[in-house]
């Protein structure tokens, strides 16, 4: 008849359809309607779309007038302090079919007692463990006797392998007490000899980071753009040492 329906269904305490998940195979789309507890913003994310991509977000926030879209989610996460922190940088992550603007927080605490802890939000504690040990094999920067805090400022979870080139500067900027200049942006995929490989979308991150004001980009070399961007520095690396020298040349 050409009318439209929308089968409402409870979901359990493990994030599952309460009951068989028949009600998953009838329909043709599946949105989940996400927000962490205490937070004013809202995601509605796609788990299923027969006739349509299911990477796409969509981001509210919570008012008096009720739920509000946000037409720039950037924004969203990069309320940083007003001084310069040392352990802070942006980076350029895809969220859904956009990028999305993300600062990145590290903090180096010397081991008081016992193993080493290694703690993330909103990022894979495991993959920080990677990277510790290729900062220390490749990059001359140990941190085998403190403790690391990772954390992804907003609550987000961030899925892709872009974040490794800016949590390993964010890590070496808290190690050596200096702040990274806050108009450098990063992004990047490190790999387990110290290469520093090339991520998806490379020319739409940049693009995105020059919209929101940033003026310099450390990328892997092959992320690097052909043509120049207008306003904005491309830093190409190759290596993560070569990567951890050139962040703290920045102005």
């Amino acid at each position: 008849t050409g009318t439209a329906v929308m089968p409402v269904g409870r979901v359990t305490k493990e994030g599952a359809n309460a009951g068989p998940r028949i009600l998953e195979h009838l329909v043709d789309t599946v949105l989940y309607f996400e927000s962490e507890a205490g937070s004013r913003y809202r995601i509605v994310r796609a788990t299923k779309n027969r006739f349509g991509a299911v990477n796409e977000l969509g981001f509210f926030a919570m008012t008096e007038g009720g739920l509000r879209e946000i037409r720039n989610p950037s924004a969203i996460f990069l309320a940083r302090a007003p001084e310069p922190a040392a352990g802070s940088i942006v980076t350029v992550t895809r969220e859904g079919g956009r990028p999305l603007l993300i600062e990145l927080q590290a903090l180096v605490d010397r081991m008081r007692f016992g193993a080493p802890r290694r703690i993330a939000q909103g990022l894979d504690a495991n993959r920080i463990a990677m990277l510790l040990a290729v900062l220390n094999r490749h990059a001359g920067v140990s941190l085998q006797e403190h403790d690391v805090f990772v954390n992804a400022v907003g609550g987000v979870q961030i899925t892709e392998t872009a974040w490794d080139l800016p949590v390993v500067l964010a890590l070496a900027s808290s190690l050596k007490d200096k702040a990274l200049a806050t108009s450098l942006i990063s992004f990047g995929e490190v790999g387990l000899t110290g290469e520093v490989r090339p991520v998806a979308y490379g020319d739409e991150r940049l693009k995105e980071a020059q919209k929101q004001g940033f003026k310099v980009a450390l990328v892997p070399r092959e992320n690097a753009p052909r043509k120049a961007i207008e306003g904005l520095h491309v830093v190409p690396v190759a290596r993560v040492g070569e990567a951890v020298e050139a962040a703290f040349r920045q102005p």
